[in-house]
């Protein structure tokens, strides 16, 4: 099992220990390190930054918004990072949802899957440099041929050469029909919330599209986000996860199309999803973690001593996880549960 630190997206302001935690991630024999964003601080730059200290992690993006950039330009963030990292770069794409898509970056949602399929094939084309990219889809037409233009539109091909054709493209993904364009056109599944015990659902979505592109899963691989902490009081680490919780079943998507809460429906916890819902809507956030029920933080995180940890990180690995995507919050944690997962 590989480790990634998750720095996720800023608050009201930089972190003051994210170079402490990223060297340490280094020191320690984490895989990786992941960035992302939402509607404030973005992905790359704090990659670079950050990363620019270290010589042997991977750097990766979960999630960067497709909406945020053109493809084209999504492809000159990537080439650049992977230049300056040596071929360390992973870009984590995802679609978000419309609350963020129309009322931040002023986009259409309309067509996730079409315009993710289009999205990537740009990404590729890129990175191939074989010949100047072209696209006929609608979402991202190349030349851009729509109202306004000039009509003067030329194909183009990257001045700078990608070090890597084949960088490594992973996709945040939720749905059952995401999932599976995940593994037809994608190098990766960052899955933001997983559960174990659904590894067989997981697995038929995942052979949909494996068997639609022709690949094996060899190679393919599966990042899930779990907080897994080492400690002698699990039940005092479930309930500081559990406001986080609320708050992406309750407050992070539109009331009727919420991904983050469909997730938990497909758990089985669809009753607590809407009695979450309406608490969290009506400003009751406090009382809306409180309805977290323990057995689902339990299903999503590994929280426990040294010994539960292991065999928790193995059960994991077991249902298909090649990488937990962790957050930790000092340098202590990171070295634990290093430890730990050795």
């Amino acid at each position: 099992m590989k480790l990634g630190l998750q720095l996720g997206y800023w608050g009201a302001q930089p972190p003051t220990n994210a170079a402490d935690l990223v060297a340490a991630a280094e020191e320690f024999g984490f895989d990786a390190v992941f960035a992302a964003e939402a509607w404030g601080s973005d992905a790359f730059t704090p990659l670079a930054w950050w990363g620019s200290e270290t010589s042997r992690v991977r750097l990766g993006t979960s999630v960067v918004q497709m909406s945020a950039r053109t493809p084209a330009a999504c492809a000159m963030h990537a080439l650049t990072l992977d230049h300056l990292s040596g071929g360390r770069f992973v870009l984590g794409l995802g679609v978000s949802g419309p609350q963020v898509v129309e009322g931040w970056y002023g986009r259409p949602f309309a067509r996730p899957l079409a315009r993710t399929r289009e999205y990537v094939s740009i990404l590729r084309q890129v990175m191939a440099r074989e010949a100047p990219v072209r696209n006929d889809g609608p979402h991202y037409p190349l030349p851009y041929q729509g109202p306004g233009a000039l009509g003067l539109g030329k194909p183009l091909r990257s001045i700078t050469h990608p070090l890597r054709a084949d960088l490594p493209i992973w996709l945040g993904a939720e749905g059952p029909k995401n999932v599976a364009l995940t593994s037809e056109i994608a190098d990766g599944w960052l899955a933001i919330y997983y559960a174990p015990r659904l590894a067989g659902m997981y697995d038929e979505w995942l052979d949909e599209g494996f068997a639609k592109s022709g690949r094996s899963r060899e190679g393919f691989e599966v990042a899930a986000t779990c907080q897994v902490v080492v400690t002698d009081d699990p039940a005092a680490v479930r309930a500081m996860l559990k406001p986080f919780v609320a708050l992406y079943i309750g407050g992070m998507g539109a009331p009727g199309m919420n991904f983050h809460a469909e997730v938990f429906t497909r758990m089985g916890y669809g009753e607590v999803v809407q009695d979450i819902g309406k608490l969290f809507q009506a400003g009751r956030k406090d009382e809306a973690a409180q309805v977290v029920p323990d057995e689902l933080v339990a299903e999503i995180s590994i929280v426990g001593d040294a010994d539960h940890v292991r065999e928790e990180v193995r059960r994991w690995e077991k249902a298909g996880v090649t990488t937990l995507l962790v957050g930790c919050r000092d340098v202590a944690s990171i070295k634990a549960l290093s430890e730990a997962c050795q």
